[in-house]
């Protein structure tokens, strides 16, 4: 061959690869997509995980961005709006339909509103005759059958109010003023989703059905179905139903907004009454980054391997024994609409934004002129395969949501998405090739003056500290003539574990063939439950622990015994402190973390198969070899303390710290933090206290479960855990007499200056413990919930989402505690709090409604599918079954326990667990009402 025709043959390549890297990626196989006459499209996807479930989602090319000036606010009532009556199912029938089918408001049925779309979230069963259709009618009604009632539009002004409400404060009121600058004053700056006061209040019926009618149409509109359902059947479905979608004559040109990149730089300095903390951000504006072709790919690959960099770079600076400040962070990602940033936030020390903000710029700058190092980009490409490479081995147990937003933004944003495997492939092509050069430019391209803004966040006290543009710039001029030297990235290539572990042996085995459990024996008094699964092939997940905990110690100890496995285990293990200990674990897919709570100390973490003997020898150093750390102890200390000088300001914290301290009965071991208390810690005594609680493992307990062989594991469980110390200590955690105090209480909170209320009602007192009364507290506690948002949000307007919580505890002693909370506007507190005081009352001479009993039983039959096929389930609940000395196999009765549940029976359940004698009413009130 002629060098001529080797070198047309090299070009006709080098144009080839080329055109490949800049046509747009192929869309994912698997998934079936159409576009039907009208302008609607479909994604279709069959995926088994989980069994029996499909969830669909109904997105809209449509947000707030669209609304005139008289709607605004609407986009998102119309979100609302079409959960309180369409065509096929008026006023609260779909709730109903839904709850009765095992689907809950909120955790499962769901929706958003952003400023360009609107998206709605709808699982639902597969295994039942007709729900697919139903589910299917329910999104066709949503699309443009919403009926739109006035008195239901009035009943929801409250609702939508109240959820505005809750967003209230400080940081709100910070972000309403710098939000339009950083938006460059673009539409974006006026059309906040969640609206205004006066729209919300008076808009008239026309105005939401013109936005509804305007908007709501088939070219903008695409349904996502993913689940264990027949493509062809769905895809024949939707052409059916979904034909007849109509556009509106003269239809709207749906605008594509922007934000203008205009070139100059933006300075903006507020404070707050309220605000706890000082912040710094640059933010540096650049076009948005796409994501359609393969060069694409490779560009956002760099981005992540610079993320990742920049990520590890400032972990190091937050480990300083002096580190300059409380939190410091830097990346580039996608912003808003056309826009990207590299954005560099600090968190700064009371009194030290000119240091900390100095140490973050440095960095910027250290970047800007060294760039990193080839280690650091080694450790980088190293996380990256591991992760997709887990990805692509759990591509067969995927679950259906995971896949679900990848089309969304397919719809939305043009994003690509051509499935893993051919992702895989990409990064295997790529990845190896991309250079410290490309991460360089990446830098250079990012790192600039242009469009650049600077945002600047205090308390009200900092105001005359706080510094103006020309001074803010001098300290980032300051910095870049410093004689900065290029990163030291320190590695090492010591073994983990300072010395190897003698091994153990298994003495005893015993296999429980109907729950898929096998049970180890040790030789060093450690017992192990295995329980393999198939849920996932690249999980393992696995807990330890052992009775005794910050119980065995003194008030005075107690908070260096409470922050003992934090302390200690953030200083590394073995041969590694903890920034070595990262850079020593890159590339592997495991976590491993000590931990020591009030009754009980242990060990918890996962990994993939392939790294579960690194997880196992972590595991291992964190119990016999603890690193003391005066480094990390002192800066651990000092952002702690930064943190907390501010944080009196803050009405949620004020009152979060009072209502711990009232239901500890105020136990110096409930009360919030302090400065007082973090005096208290000390390095030798946590770290004593550490290796005390670790120095005997033959009282513990190892769970495992998730994708392992039985008998492969078990040489690593002798190694790693049967050479764990043996001391033959009989311990047991100390009942330290700490509980909800008995009586009525009542204490509010006077703090901030926004109106709103938050309020928490608490029943509590001993409990006769036993699988059928926990179960009967489930039912109460849900059947509560109903009745609160039937009432307090749907009849009464008065709140968002009301809560219900239940807490049963054995040991100590057997006690429980059914928690309600709500937010609301200050004047209607007491009404509300009467209301639900009216519906508890109602559960005790009444009896919950035999509809919502059959909506629980419904949503409990279905999570309980649902939970035991996870991993982390089977290990909480093996965990919680031991600990509470509970047989294993409890759980399959649990659903003859829930069936045979009446009104009767849970009527005479509350009247004995719910008296008026024991009740505590907490509130949060403006200060403005303090008597």
């Amino acid at each position: 061959m002629s060098k001529k025709t080797t070198l047309i043959a090299l070009c006709t390549l080098m144009c080839l690869a080329g055109y490949a890297q800049i046509k747009p990626l192929p869309f994912d196989s698997q998934v079936r997509t159409g576009k039907l006459k009208n302008g609607f499209t479909y994604y279709i996807r069959h995926n088994i995980e989980p069994k029996n479930r499909v969830t669909l989602y109904l997105v809209n090319k449509v947000g707030s961005v669209l609304e005139n000036d008289d709607q605004r606010g609407l986009a998102h009532f119309m979100e609302h709006m079409t959960f309180n009556g369409s065509k096929h199912f008026p006023k609260n029938t779909l709730m109903n339909y839904l709850q009765n089918a095992g689907v809950r408001f909120g955790a499962d049925i769901n929706a958003y509103t952003g400023y360009d779309e609107t998206v709605y979230q709808l699982p639902i069963p597969t295994d039942q005759p007709g729900s697919v259709e139903k589910g299917l009618q329910i999104i066709r009604d949503w699309a443009q059958d919403a009926t739109l009632d006035p008195k239901e539009i009035d009943k929801e002004r409250g609702v939508v109010l109240e959820e505005k409400r809750l967003g209230k404060g400080a940081a709100e009121r910070l972000q309403r003023q710098y939000y339009p600058m950083i938006m460059n004053h673009s539409r974006y700056a006026d059309r906040s989703p969640i609206g205004t006061d006066e729209v919300l209040t008076n808009f008239k019926p026309e105005t939401i059905k013109s936005f509804y009618h305007d908007w709501y149409r088939p070219d903008l509109q695409a349904l996502v179905v993913v689940g264990d359902v027949d493509i062809n059947a769905i895809e024949t479905s939707i052409k059916a139903r979904f034909a007849d979608l109509k556009n509106p004559p003269n239809e709207k040109k749906r605008t594509a907004y922007s934000i203008p990149l205009t070139g100059k730089s933006q300075f903006i300095a507020l404070t707050d009454k309220e605000y706890t903390a000082t912040v710094a951000e640059v933010m540096i504006k650049h076009p948005a980054i796409p994501l359609r072709t393969a060069a694409d790919y490779r560009s956002v690959i760099i981005r992540n391997l610079f993320n990742g960099m920049m990520g590890e770079r400032f972990a190091e600076l937050m480990q300083q024994a002096d580190a300059p400040f409380i939190q410091g962070n830097a990346a580039v990602k996608n912003f808003m609409s056309n826009v990207s940033t590299y954005s560099t936030t600090v968190v700064a020390k009371p009194g030290e934004l000119e240091k900390g903000f100095k140490a973050l710029w440095r960095e910027t700058e250290r970047i800007k002129k060294f760039g990193f190092n080839q280690t650091e980009l080694n450790r980088a490409k190293a996380n990256y395969l591991a992760q997709i490479t887990s990805a692509v081995k759990e591509k067969s147990k995927t679950s259906s949501d995971a896949y679900v937003q990848e089309y969304v933004d397919h719809f939305l944003k043009g994003t690509a998405s051509p499935g893993i495997d051919y992702e895989y492939q990409l990064v295997k092509t790529y990845l190896p090739a991309i250079s410290l050069t490309d991460i360089d430019l990446l830098s250079k391209t990012y790192i600039g003056d242009n469009n650049r803004d600077i945002i600047l966040l205090a308390p009200d006290k900092e105001k005359e500290n706080l510094p103006d543009e020309k001074t803010f710039i001098g300290w980032m001029k300051s910095v870049n003539i410093e004689q900065l030297q290029p990163y030291t990235d320190h590695t090492s290539s010591l073994p983990l574990l300072t010395q190897e572990p003698i091994a153990g042996k298994i003495i005893s085995e015993e296999k429980n063939t109907a729950l898929g459990l096998t049970t180890l024996k040790l030789s060093n008094g450690v017992t192990v439950i295995l329980k393999p699964t198939d849920f996932k092939n690249d999980e393992i997940l696995f807990r330890g622990n052992a009775p005794g905990g910050t119980s065995l110690y003194s008030d005075q100890d107690s908070p260096s015994a409470a922050n003992a496995a934090g302390i200690i285990g953030a200083s590394g293990a073995g041969n590694y402190n903890a920034a070595a200990l990262d850079k020593f674990l890159a590339g592997k897919q495991l976590d491993a973390k000590p931990y020591i709570g009030e009754r009980y100390q242990g060990i918890e973490g996962g990994a993939s198969p392939t790294d579960l003997a690194t997880a196992l020898q972590l595991t291992y150093a964190y119990l016999t070899e603890p690193r003391k750390d005066t480094s990390v102890f002192q800066a651990i200390i000092g952002r702690t303390k930064a943190r907390l000088a501010n944080r009196s300001n803050d009405p949620n914290s004020a009152f979060a710290d009072t209502v711990t301290s009232v239901l500890g009965n105020h136990n110096i071991r409930r009360t919030g933090p302090s400065i007082e208390k973090l005096k208290r810690i000390s390095l030798n005594r946590s770290f004593d206290i550490y290796r005390d609680r670790f120095a005997d493992a033959s009282q513990m307990t190892f769970i495992f479960t998730g994708s392992f062989n039985a008998d492969t594991i078990k040489p690593l469980i002798e190694k790693y855990l049967g050479s764990l110390p043996n001391m033959g200590r009989k311990e047991k955690a100390k009942d330290l007499g700490i509980h909800i105090p008995d009586g009525r209480i009542t204490k509010t909170v006077y703090k901030g200056t926004e109106p709103k209320a938050t309020v928490t009602l608490v029943y509590s007192g001993l409990f006769d413990d036993s699988p059928a009364n926990r179960i009967k507290f489930d039912a109460i506690q849900e059947c509560l919930n109903i009745r609160l948002i039937e009432r307090l949000r749907e009849d009464e307007s008065g709140v968002y989402s009301p809560s219900v919580s239940i807490n049963t505890t054995k040991f100590p002693e057997s006690r429980f505690s059914l928690i309600i909370r709500f937010g609301c506007a200050p004047q209607n507190a007491d009404k509300l709090v009467a209301s639900a005081m009216d519906e508890v009352n109602k559960l005790k001479t009444e009896g919950p409604l035999n509809t919502n009993i059959n909506k629980w039983k419904a949503e409990y039959s279905r999570q309980k599918e649902l939970q035991l096929k996870e991993n982390g389930w089977w290990l909480d609940y093996l965990s919680n079954q031991l600990q509470n000395q509970d047989a294993l196999d409890q759980f399959k009765t649990d659903g003859k326990l829930s069936g045979e549940l009446s009104q009767q029976a849970l009527k005479t359940f509350a009247k004995k667990y719910l008296p008026d004698n024991n009740f505590i009413r907490l509130q949060l009130l403006p200060e403005n009402l303090r008597p």
